[in-house]
């Protein structure tokens, strides 16, 4: 046993344990991106390229990590963002996120094709959270779903923009998860069978494995020719804005409009009655070769910000890239692969260690950086000469 077995403590050290634990096809969908994968390379590789600067000499005995995010306090500047199939990962791991969450103080969000419903979410104590909604073509289920997830005490809906057709993740046809015939069900068993562990907690534990928050339309999560067939029959390339101020008609709480990455874009959002946006290219998982989303804040940030709060995702791997994305505008940060990472390795206890050391991590920077609140984060925290610099880009 490795000491990575005993003492994870950085997203790799998760990542590595979840991809020993998980059949290939799950890991891949985790960790895959579109097509070559530049993207999502370059969502980590701006924040590895960022530098800090370091003060001394400053009173920084009692610093504050929390945030005040959409009318309410988060313990730290995060959120867990929506991640699909989740309950497929560790048994009925929407459950156990959403329960780390709550446990350190930050909102989770409850995808639209997560494997446990928002009701059972509720039922396990986990409320309130938040909801992520895809734009169906059948609208009333939309509003169908939108009812049941404010009766299950969501107050802030995240509606994602960024997938009107689904990207095209190599990885997926590769290992078997996207492909039909018999020589793709006989990789997708053998895969299973090298997980006992797995086939344990999740294929016999775990049950139902329906997504629930769509078992009208889609029964069986394990069926996964008919899970594509379904996004590409409901999966509505047709919205736009105006579908938005509709939606902003439906929904009485917060919106937040994910998938931005252009400040006109971000503008339209504001029209359109949202309170926030999340500067986002899907993790690198639709639009391969488009920028890293923390190129796009800087821009974003000057254009709304006065207007709506801005959030970033993408390639934020440790409690130092909270910091720098915090510094180029973001109130806060969704994190959706090193939830997953963690929950996939170690369930509830992996995701709230991981948050604990986050905070460990932002406070501790703060502290040699000179500052004792998140609200003195700004341009300035940055070194200006750090290689690859995307303050031009800004």
């Amino acid at each position: 046993m490795s000491a990575y077995d005993i003492t994870p403590v950085s997203v790799a050290d998760y990542r590595r344990l979840a991809r020993r634990r998980l059949p290939h096809f799950l890991f891949d969908y985790i960790d895959g991106g579109a097509n070559q994968e530049r993207s999502l390379h370059d969502n980590e590789d701006f924040f590895r390229k960022l530098r800090l600067r370091q003060r001394v000499m400053c009173n920084v005995a009692i610093r504050n990590t929390s945030v005040n995010l959409l009318g309410n306090t988060a313990s730290l500047p995060l959120v867990l963002g929506p991640v699909g199939m989740a309950g497929m990962f560790r048994r009925r791991g929407e459950i156990q996120a959403a329960n780390a969450a709550k446990h350190i103080g930050v909102p989770f969000t409850a995808s639209t094709v997560g494997v446990c419903s928002v009701e059972e979410i509720q039922d396990a104590g986990a409320a309130p959270f938040w909801f992520q909604l895809y734009m169906l073509r059948d609208r009333d289920f939309v509003q169908e779903m939108l009812r049941r997830a404010q009766n299950a005490g969501c107050r802030h809906l995240v509606f994602t923009v960024d997938l009107p057709v689904a990207g095209m993740r190599l990885r997926d046809f590769r290992n078997g998860l996207l492909s039909s015939g018999a020589l793709a069900k006989l990789s997708y068993a053998a895969q299973v069978l090298t997980c006992p562990a797995w086939i344990g907690d999740v294929g016999i534990r775990g049950k139902p494995h329906s997504l629930g928050n769509l078992s009208q339309k889609l029964n069986d999560a394990t069926d996964l020719t008919a899970y594509k067939a379904f996004i590409d029959d409901q999966f509505d390339p047709s919205c736009t804005w105006d579908d938005i101020r509709w939606l902003r008609d439906q929904w009485p709480g917060q919106l937040i409009i994910k998938g931005i990455m252009e400040p006109d874009d971000a503008r339209a959002a504001a029209d359109a009655g949202a309170h926030a946006v999340v500067v986002s290219n899907h993790g690198g998982r639709q639009l391969d070769s488009v920028g890293a989303s923390l190129t796009k804040l800087p821009a974003i940030a000057a254009a709304v910000g006065d207007q709506l709060e801005v959030m970033m995702d993408g390639g934020v791997r440790s409690g130092i890239d909270v910091i720098k994305a915090i510094a180029l505008g973001a109130r806060a940060v969704m994190i959706g692969r090193p939830w997953a990472y963690a929950l996939a390795a170690r369930g509830q206890t992996g995701v709230e260690s991981l948050l604990e050391q986050w905070r460990r991590e932002i406070s501790i920077a703060m502290a040699l950086i000179g500052i004792t609140e998140l609200n003195q984060l700004d341009a300035s925290t940055l070194d200006q000469a750090s290689p690859g610099t995307i303050f031009s880009q800004g």
